[in-house]
């Protein structure tokens, strides 16, 4: 069988960026920032995205695109004869279904908010029943259930459609209306009346204030989320690097892709500081920002019902593009490693997500009293394993496969970067060395700080 590959160049970065591009970027990236002193968290952000999303990420595309399969099928075709770097696909594979297992909800409860405020759900409400809102959303499982349902099908219905008539297609649109809406929602948060203060507060460095939470603790936000914005680890880029053609070498690519991840990032801090500062609310409220916090801003904004559906319809874009991206990964790991058609492996992986989905759904109300990984409630154990374990795990199993010689070795992940036009990584003793002695170390750090 023939393995489809992008149509467009254009399409590889957009489905890239777009399952790099999620909850991440515009969820957690503006609390962290918020949480950790603003503009020199962000400095801190972009200063280890170059030095340690950037290189990682060549590396998974270079596997990717060498390989010409889905994690364990590349690795088995480009391991040294006799060793097992392909066990590494079964984890990455696993990690992919745990992250959607708790990802496919919270994309859920972004569609649910779109069409809360389109409905006028949240006209004239106080702060108080503004956040009862989603107190009482988490408490009914039949309706969470039938926002993460929605979410699964629709995403499976696109994936049944194939790498370009499908993932590509749909995932061109959405993004161009994804960087639309932020621009749209980011100029309006700048017309607002607190605005400068918003944009100090988040872009502007204020060294007094990260010396209060800690340089520290800034710098080690900043090295996390640089690292776990762009899902690197669980073979969920790979796949995309196995459908590129050889024209772009990979750092080039890589680079574009992190760009966009940034831009979006940023571009979400734009619209939710001006915003908290217009309207009093507390910048570093943390995870429930996004549904308590931001929804009593929009009730309180002139033509808040039209500028909450907007900014929850931004969301629901953000990340529905990450779970049909990991979608296609899955669908890819069945195809390649069992020979099943697509629309078989569309079928079995619909049904095992729902199945899979379920604790996380009941985790907030049916089973409220399960707690599990030290006491975290479903979703929230989830994460961890996904984000503290598999994610800098297998960033590190990739390093070390591109970079030693037991692995791939560095001479062959070098050629297969920068291979095409465009940008080179050099061919230097220093860049080797700090691929081979200093980049691990730091994915080390990242992950036992995870860890404890």
């Amino acid at each position: 069988m023939n393995r489809e590959n992008f149509r467009s160049r254009l399409g590889f970065l957009l489905v890239s960026a777009g399952c790099a591009i999620g909850i991440g970027n515009v969820w957690r990236f503006p609390y962290v920032a918020g949480e950790n002193g603003g503009g020199v968290f962000v400095l801190f952000y972009l200063l280890f995205l170059l030095c340690m999303g950037v290189p990682v990420l060549t590396m998974e595309l270079a596997v990717g695109r060498a390989g010409k399969k889905s994690a364990v099928g590349a690795y088995r075709a480009l391991e040294p004869s006799g060793s097992r770097w392909h066990i590494h696909g079964w984890f990455c594979m696993a990690g992919c279904y745990l992250l959607m297992m708790y990802y496919t909800t919270v994309s859920g409860w972004m569609l649910g908010y779109f069409f809360k405020f389109a409905a006028g759900t949240f006209n004239g409400l106080d702060s108080g029943a503004a956040g009862g809102v989603f107190e009482a959303l988490l408490g009914n499982p039949w309706e969470m259930g039938t926002w993460m349902v929605l979410t699964v099908a629709v995403g499976f219905l696109v994936c049944s459609a194939g790498l370009q008539g499908g993932l590509e297609r749909i995932t061109k649109w959405m993004m161009c209306a994804l960087l639309a809406l932020i621009l749209v929602l980011a100029l309006h948060s700048l017309l607002l009346s607190g605005a400068r203060e918003g944009v100090a507060f988040y872009l502007l460095p204020d060294f007094s204030r990260a010396a209060e939470t800690g340089y520290g603790t800034v710098i080690m936000a900043a090295m996390n989320q640089s690292f776990f914005t762009l899902s690197l680890g669980i073979g969920a880029m790979e796949i995309f690097g196995s459908y590129m053609s050889s024209r772009h070498t990979l750092t080039g690519e890589a680079v574009r892709i992190c760009a966009l991840d940034t831009f979006v990032a940023l571009m979400a801090g734009l619209i939710i500081f001006p915003a908290c500062f217009s309207f009093g609310v507390q910048p570093d409220a943390g995870p429930k920002l996004i549904f308590i916090t931001l929804p009593n801003v929009f009730v309180n904004m002139a033509g808040g019902r039209f500028w909450g559906a907007l900014f929850f319809l931004f969301m629901t874009f953000a990340s529905f593009s990450t779970v049909i991206a990991v979608f296609e990964n899955l669908i890819a790991c069945g195809i390649d490693n069992f020979g099943w058609s697509r629309k078989k492996a569309v079928g079995i992986n619909f049904v095992l997500i729902l199945l899979a989905s379920l604790p996380c759904v009941l985790g907030y109300n049916l089973w409220s009293g399960l707690h599990l990984i030290g006491g975290r409630d479903v979703l929230d154990s989830e994460d961890f394993l996904v984000s503290n374990l598999l994610l800098p795990l297998g960033s590190l199993v990739y390093l070390l496969f591109c970079v030693t010689k037991w692995g791939w070795g560095y001479d062959r992940y070098l050629a297969e970067a920068n291979e095409g036009e465009g940008l080179r990584l050099p061919d230097s003793k220093l860049l080797k060395g700090y691929l081979r002695y200093v980049l691990p170390v730091l994915i080390l750090v990242i992950l036992i700080q995870g860890l404890l």
